[in-house]
Formats: C-alpha cells, sequence, structure tokens
C-alpha cells in the first residue's frame, strides 16, 4: 500500500517539521488547487491524506443522513434507502463521489438561496477524487491485505 499512498499522496518520510515551517513561511504552492483539496493539504503528504480522509469521513456521513431521509437521489441510493446504515460500505467509489457531488451542489444551492455561505466550498479536482477513491477502496479491502512495511 505504501507505492500506492506515495503515489497518490507524495513520499511521509519528508521532513514534517521542515514542511510544516516551510508552509507558514512561504505558504502553499500556487498551484496548489490543481493537486490538493486545500492550501493545508499542500504542506505535506500527511497532511494531504488528513484532509482527504477528513473530507471521506464528511462525505460519507452527510449522504448517509441524506441516503437516511430519502433525498431522492439516483445509483447507490436505491439500494441506501433499504440501509442506510451501510450505503457507503456498498456503493462503489464513483457513485459515491457522484452521489456526493450533486449533494453538496445541492445543500450550497439551498444555503444561498438563504443568503448564507456554502457549506461545502470545496472543488474536487481529479486528483483529489482519485485520493478519495482510493480512500474508499482502502476501506473495503481485508484487514490482512492492509498490512505494510516500509
Amino acid at each position: 500500500l505504501l507505492k500506492e499512498f506515495r503515489a497518490l499522496f507524495g513520499d511521509e518520510r519528508e521532513d514534517y517539521d521542515a514542511a510544516l515551517q516551510r508552509h507558514y513561511s512561504e505558504g502553499a504552492p500556487a498551484d496548489w488547487a490543481e493537486h490538493f483539496i486545500s492550501p493545508y493539504a499542500s504542506m505535506h503528504p500527511w497532511e494531504d491524506w488528513a484532509e482527504c480522509w477528513a473530507h471521506y469521513l464528511h462525505m460519507t456521513d452527510t449522504l448517509e443522513t441524506a441516503y437516511a431521509f430519502q433525498l431522492g437521489f439516483k445509483g447507490a441510493a436505491s439500494s441506501a434507502a433499504k440501509h442506510p446504515e451501510s450505503a457507503n460500505a456498498s456503493a462503489d467509489a464513483r457513485t459515491l463521489l457522484q452521489d456526493w457531488m450533486q449533494l453538496s451542489i445541492g445543500i450550497n444551492a439551498l444555503n444561498r438561496s438563504m443568503g448564507m455561505p456554502d457549506p461545502y466550498p470545496f472543488v474536487l479536482i481529479e486528483p483529489t477524487r482519485e485520493k478519495l477513491q482510493w480512500i474508499h477502496l482502502l476501506l473495503q479491502r481485508p484487514l490482512q491485505q492492509q498490512v505494510v512495511s516500509s
């Protein structure tokens, strides 16, 4: 899994303290939005992982709530409506992302209708979607396949 992780997030062996100091002195790279979900995710591979993991948890929890309230999603929602507690485990990653994009756009539109800021002001670019898909697939793997060594 380390090869896969490093291909997506970068080499986690990079000095964290040096990366942190560089981030706070220089800021995020100018092209961070082309590779990361947030400026902070560009700081170090562990922060990229943490930001993506947090977004994955926001996505799945919010989607499970939407499925439980039968908000009318297609794809994974048809089986999810029957078993909302397992909706994200049974959905494939692409369907999960499609449903999330639909829901987050809808939530943002509802907030704008009420004169409120977007609750999800992030853009899920392709590199970020690949990271989120990898996290989803990682959670689907049997535990014995997840044992890694550096």
